[in-house]
């Protein structure tokens, strides 16, 4: 069996823990993928690829070559709904003034100061017109926004997730989108956290209970299928 994110950090017991509780089954995918591109933003990535220390010098919330690595993979993903004219949606933080922190704010102050250059998309990933932003401003998503009501239009019965943070809004959109009943993907090379533990444990769990985390070539190989 090929070696998963977190092969070496979930104990073979807790892993059959799992198993004996009946978690970890596959789903099944539907006709209609849409993608979701979560804040694959100069701000979570920097401007040019560097290491982690180097890229938080810029933006304190780069995760530096993870995120660029991460977004490598989710350029031929991208390419592939673009040739199969599938939906494409980018949950992303707009820039934020003073009275819409909210808790965020206070947790992480930094994320105040970010330079407008950081809320920008990398050209490698960049919109289309016809791609459908969606402006969010808590961890998931779907929490105070349209995109459920986006993806009940464009038809769309199974998300592909990428984006960040593996742990915070991928998890977040997850969950919520498992709660409104979407069958849900994880390709785990195109979900990027600036931990990598946090990234792993997370990865595990989310494929255990909440959608199928599988590596993006398993992922295109199903997608082209459909």
């Amino acid at each position: 069996m090929a070696k998963r994110p977190w092969s070496d950090l979930i104990p073979e017991d807790e892993q059959r823990a799992y198993r004996a509780a009946g978690f970890g089954r596959p789903s099944s995918w539907g006709k209609r993928p849409g993608l979701l591109i979560i804040d694959v933003q100069y701000r979570t990535i920097g401007t040019e690829r560097k290491p982690f220390w180097e890229s938080i010098k810029e933006f304190p919330t780069s995760t530096g070559e993870v995120g660029w690595k991460a977004m490598d993979n989710i350029v031929p993903l991208l390419a592939l709904f673009r040739e199969k004219g599938w939906p494409v949606l980018y949950p992303h933080v707009a820039p934020k003034v003073a009275h819409e922190g909210g808790r965020l704010a206070e947790k992480v102050p930094e994320i105040m100061n970010i330079p407008m250059k950081g809320y920008e998309f990398p050209k490698e990933i960049a919109p289309h017109p016809k791609d459908v932003l969606v402006p969010k401003k808590h961890p998931s998503a779907f929490f105070g926004t349209a995109l459920c009501s986006n993806l009940i239009d464009l038809g769309v019965d199974t998300v592909v997730v990428t984006g960040c943070t593996t742990s915070g809004c991928v998890r977040g959109s997850v969950v919520d989108a498992f709660s409104y009943n979407f069958r849900t993907v994880v390709p785990e090379e195109c979900v990027y956290d600036r931990s990598q533990v946090s990234h792993a444990v997370n990865l595990f769990d989310i494929g255990e209970k909440y959608a199928d985390v599988l590596p993006v070539a398993e992922v295109m190989d199903r997608l082209r299928k459909i």
